[in-house]
């Protein structure tokens, strides 16, 4: 079986890249500088030229607060990019595996959100990330969307390398407490994406979207304690952590103040089961301090 990987530079793209997949599975891996899925024929010979079983892509413009004042770039990638790989794919007669984000909804729901539930974006990322699985469901009934938050590993930008980086230049910080949500590790949605795989491989497919998050729920102050109290053994002592509000951490683009997605569908259809967050942040800080990558 082949596949295609698109977007493999980056944090998902990597670690779909790395997987121990099953004998016989060929790996066609593509970043962005290789190619420009917003750029229809491009899009359209890259599927024709590899030929694959199924198209993963993991690529997207995920700078939340940029996107902002470079609304085209994120667009041209989160919309125009999936609703051309989707088309290359409908006439190709291959399935398409997709990711998506918790910034398609607004945060206002009390629980966890379910697949079913109305999306309502507050920014640009969110609205584009929506329109872009809007437009593949359109044009490709075989896909499968995976909607994921929070996402971090040991390469790549975000959130525990930061605040990893941060800490070694001062000794307090002031993260946000009024938002929740579920850390979720690149390799776990990796791993995610490589059963279902599987499932659709085995010719049993199961279309439309899924949510998966590492399995319970923090704030971002919460996930920064946590992030110091994992790496102490490397780092020594954590810097003091000072809890604020949103409103005192302003940003160009507005958070969802509730991030947490509810995973039980993809548990009762793929059997995929998320494992605590907390778990598989030990995993990415022991391998950030033992492989010694850089936290810039």
């Amino acid at each position: 079986m082949k596949l295609l990987v698109l977007g493999a530079a980056g944090q998902v793209g990597r670690e779909l890249c790395r997987l121990a997949w099953p004998t016989g599975t060929a790996i066609a891996s593509m970043d962005r500088a290789e190619i420009d899925i917003a750029d229809r024929d491009a899009a359209f010979a890259s599927v024709a030229r590899e030929r694959p079983e199924i198209v993963i892509n993991a690529a997207a413009y995920t700078a939340v607060d940029r996107a902002e004042s470079e609304p085209e770039a994120a667009w041209a990638a989160n919309c125009t990019g999936p609703a051309n790989l989707a088309a290359a794919c409908a006439q190709a007669r291959i399935p398409l595996i997709h990711l998506s984000t918790d910034y398609v909804f607004d945060g206002r729901k009390a629980g966890p959100y379910r697949e079913d539930d109305p999306v309502n974006p507050l920014g640009v990322y969110g609205n584009s990330k929506e329109a872009g699985d809007r437009a593949l469901g359109e044009a490709l009934p075989e896909h499968v969307i995976l909607r994921t938050a929070w996402v971090y590993s040991a390469h790549g930008h975000n959130f525990v390398k930061t605040m990893l980086r941060v800490a070694a230049e001062r000794p307090m910080l002031r993260v946000v407490a009024d938002q929740i949500g579920s850390p979720t590790s690149a390799a776990d949605i990796a791993g995610a994406i490589a059963a279902i795989v599987q499932r659709l491989a085995a010719g049993d497919p199961r279309w439309g979207t899924y949510h998966f998050a590492g399995g319970g729920a923090v704030t971002w102050h919460g996930f920064a304690e946590a992030i110091f109290e994992l790496a102490a053994p490397w780092r020594g002592a954590p810097p003091t952590v000072e809890a604020i509000a949103t409103a005192e951490y302003p940003t160009p683009a507005r958070r969802p103040a509730n991030s947490v997605l509810d995973c039980i569908r993809i548990s009762e259809v793929f059997g995929i089961e998320p494992r605590p967050w907390r778990e598989a942040l030990a995993e990415v800080i022991r391998e950030l301090y033992e492989s010694a990558s850089p936290l810039g």
